[in-house]
């Protein structure tokens, strides 16, 4: 798991998805996060545009935009590559890269 500074996620940051058609959901915690859902819909090409909504360890609730690009690894576990931005807060923008573990 990679992220820039601006982020809030982390290695400690655990994701449990669901996908039902094209309609993708989260729920997380872990790290800087308390709490946390997303939704997403995933176009024809496997693109993910999702939105999230999380509590951070300091109570505050953050929100945000993201479009990520699954990739497919040899081991056949699923790597996101994300570029992300705040919608709330100082509306920074970001990049990560989550891995299946």
């Amino acid at each position: 798991m990679s992220n820039t500074e601006n982020g809030e996620t982390s290695s400690n940051t655990i994701f449990k998805y669901s996908q039902n058609g094209n309609i993708l959901t989260a729920i997380y915690s872990g790290g800087k996060i308390k709490s946390g859902h997303l939704i997403g819909l995933v176009n024809e090409k496997g693109e993910i545009d999702m939105r999230y909504h999380q509590v951070n360890e300091e109570g505050i609730l953050m929100t945000g935009i993201c479009h990520s690009i699954p990739e497919i690894l040899p081991n056949g576990k699923i790597r996101l590559n994300e570029t992300w931005q705040w919608t709330s807060g100082d509306l920074s923008k970001g990049e990560s890269v989550i891995e299946e573990v």
